[in-house]
């Protein structure tokens, strides 16, 4: 391996979720900070988090429910 190419490594490094919570991993920088993790992931969580724009979340469950009952009547 050629020497001084390759960043430092930190065993140790720690790393912030938005939500508050604190991992302890390597990496090649020391501490780093990420919107999300699997303590407030909508999948890990089983939350569901819309982000409703202009009621778009309402119209498409509204087509939804249309369609099913469409369905359900033939």
């Amino acid at each position: 391996m050629k020497k001084n190419i390759h960043p430092n490594y930190f065993p140790n490094a720690v790393f912030t979720c938005a939500c508050g919570e604190k991992y302890t991993i390597g990496s090649t920088k020391e501490s780093n900070t990420t919107e999300m993790c699997a303590a407030c992931h909508p999948f890990y969580t089983g939350n569901e988090r819309t982000v409703d724009t202009a009621g778009r979340v309402e119209k498409f469950k509204a087509r939804q429910s249309a369609a099913t009952k469409v369905k359900s009547t033939k």
